[in-house]
């Protein structure tokens, strides 16, 4: 029963997902939307949806392709064989455990690598997006395969050996390092990890830190440092980001970005950033994240050791170890309705910061063309279907951020 609720689920989804992406690609329209208007030609246009149906097409072999290897590892009773081969080796049953999700872990790595040659070195080049050489691509892959590694030998540490030593009571305090090593890795995000793929150097004086100084000073927002981010070496996509707690603000814009949009939109981009913080969004989302762990945490308390749950998936060795894989595939249908809910208001955020970057900026057109310049660089697809932004979009289609910033009612300038 449970086997096959899960399998009705996935399969479910991923049929979904599939009639998303085809509806997504049937949406696509030859006419350029009013907002966008003399912005694209009929060629540049016509290049967005070819990188879109790209896009969707690698999106839609790579589900399959992860959905079947995971239904094809379970019908060929992966999950039992693998901890029988471990178990024989004679380990204590924590370094089997340690070994146990690092080969599953691995295998999933192994498994997606040749899709992510494939985007990185196949559609993003074909589209002239991709500046990431093959030395680059390995390099960094390895690192986050090295910092991915430490993170989950950190986390199954602790976590494994407060359950195999307690027993499944400890689990609140479990949860608590769970979120202290979450909120550790916020910290050291920008500080420690980012700065091994990219380079971070002083905005320059000029005009732009000038301006970006002066709009956070206006806003009592505690920016310590500004930063500019070698984000061209890989990619001609443009983003930007704020990091840091309390009076330790840092803000960082790409290379790409400040070379392809004047101050004013950079300003706007930003405010849009600084609204983020000002309206308590990223607060409120990790608070979320933590109750979310929570919760997580207080159903695995009663399933990692549940004997039907074992059965499912053909184990017959109970375990903290094998408890927390199987656990993790049982609760995806939550998490795929947690994600739809949660992008939902991660959508409605976006409308909040623009409004905001809108109202303390004193004008939302920088805001609107900055925007519309984005989404043509990036050949973003201007008509996604509303199916496929509810189950993936984390952002509103741009087409509707410009059209609510156009209907907002500035007062005057003075």
């Amino acid at each position: 029963m449970i086997a096959g609720f899960i399998i009705c689920v996935l399969v479910g989804y991923q049929l979904l997902d599939t009639i998303a992406l085809l509806l997504n690609l049937r949406s696509l329209k030859e006419e350029v939307p009013a907002e966008f208007a003399g912005i694209y030609d009929k060629s540049e246009y016509r290049r967005s949806q070819q990188y879109s149906r790209a896009k969707a097409h690698l999106e839609m072999i790579s589900s399959t392709v992860m959905l079947a290897a995971l239904l094809l590892f379970w019908g060929l009773n992966g999950f039992e064989r693998l901890d029988v081969w471990l178990r024989g080796l004679g380990w204590h049953p924590f370094w089997t455990g340690i070994l146990y999700v690092a080969v599953l872990a691995a295998a999933r790595e192994l498994l997606e690598l040749p899709i992510e040659l494939y985007r990185t070195f196949v559609v993003e080049t074909r589209f002239g997006f991709n500046r990431t050489s093959w030395q680059t691509f390995l390099l960094d892959h390895l690192k986050n395969w090295a910092i991915a590694g430490v993170i989950l030998f950190g986390f199954l540490a602790l976590v494994l050996g407060l359950l195999q030593t307690f027993g499944i009571q400890i689990w609140p305090v479990a949860w608590l390092v769970t979120a202290a090593i979450s909120i550790l890795l916020t910290y050291l995000a920008p500080t420690v990890i980012l700065p091994l793929f990219f380079k971070f150097q002083p905005l320059p004086p000029g005009e732009l830190r000038d301006a970006v100084t002066g709009y956070c000073q206006r806003l009592n927002f505690p920016l310590r440092d500004l930063l500019v981010i070698d984000g061209s070496r890989r990619s001609s996509k443009a983003n930007a980001f704020f990091t840091g707690f309390g009076k330790n603000k840092r803000v960082a814009l790409y290379d790409t970005l400040i070379n392809h949009h004047p101050v004013p939109e950079l300003v706007a981009v930003l405010a849009h950033e600084v609204g983020h913080y000002k309206k308590q969004h990223v607060l409120q989302q990790f608070i979320l994240a933590q109750v979310s762990l929570f919760l997580a945490f207080l159903l695995a308390s009663f399933c990692i050791t549940w004997p039907a749950l074992f059965a499912a998936f053909g184990v017959t060795h109970i375990s903290y170890y094998a408890g927390l894989v199987l656990f993790s595939l049982l609760i995806q249908p939550l998490g795929i309705l947690f994600g739809i809910a949660t992008y939902a208001w991660s959508r409605h955020h976006e409308y909040e910061a623009d409004r905001f970057a809108a109202e303390t900026t004193g004008d939302s057109s920088p805001l609107e063309e900055a925007l519309i310049r984005l989404s043509k660089d990036t050949l973003h697809n201007l008509t996604p279907h509303p199916l496929l932004v509810g189950l993936r979009f984390t952002h509103p289609p741009v087409p509707d951020r410009v059209r609510a910033l156009r209907a907002l009612s500035l007062p005057a300038p003075h």
